[in-house]
């Protein structure tokens, strides 16, 4: 008897699943936004697109994505305005662009998070367990080793 463990995938959650390809386009092209912001409007077309025809549980991936860019973009328009509000009100020049530094590093540590969450659930056909999820899906995230 062989002590490796074989796991078998049900039909429904194997590497062919339909939408799964455009699942993992969609999350590289989020990544490349961070050096081309064009990519991810392209990306969340593709998931806005794929989404319907996609298997149940890549569906939860194509919603995750769909979410994290009209996340961002909220997050992003709302900051935006406060910025534009602290120059307005004569706040010191400094401080809305070390805001708008600490803001933009928070985004990236959460976009990218999103993305590697979802990279890494995909990979292992795995769905997005809240793909409604304002964090990371609904997955615990720590940084060691379990």
């Amino acid at each position: 008897m062989s002590n490796t463990l074989v796991h078998e995938l049900p039909d429904n959650l194997d590497k062919t699943a339909r939408g799964r390809g455009a699942a993992i386009v969609v999350y590289m092209l989020f990544l490349g936004s961070v050096l081309a912001v064009v990519t991810a409007p392209v990306g969340v077309l593709i998931a806005h697109l794929k989404r319907r025809h996609a298997e149940p549980w890549v569906q939860s991936h194509l919603q995750f994505q769909i979410r994290t860019f009209w996340l961002g973009l909220l997050g992003g328009g709302l900051f935006v305005a406060i910025w534009q509000l602290l120059g307005l009100v004569g706040v010191p020049p400094m401080a809305p662009w070390a805001l708008g530094y600490i803001y933009f590093t928070a985004c990236l540590i959460w976009m990218v998070g999103r993305c590697g969450v979802g990279i890494n659930r995909l990979t292992s056909n795995q769905p997005i367990d809240n793909p409604r999820s304002l964090a990371f899906g609904g997955v615990r995230v720590t940084l060691a080793d379990e």
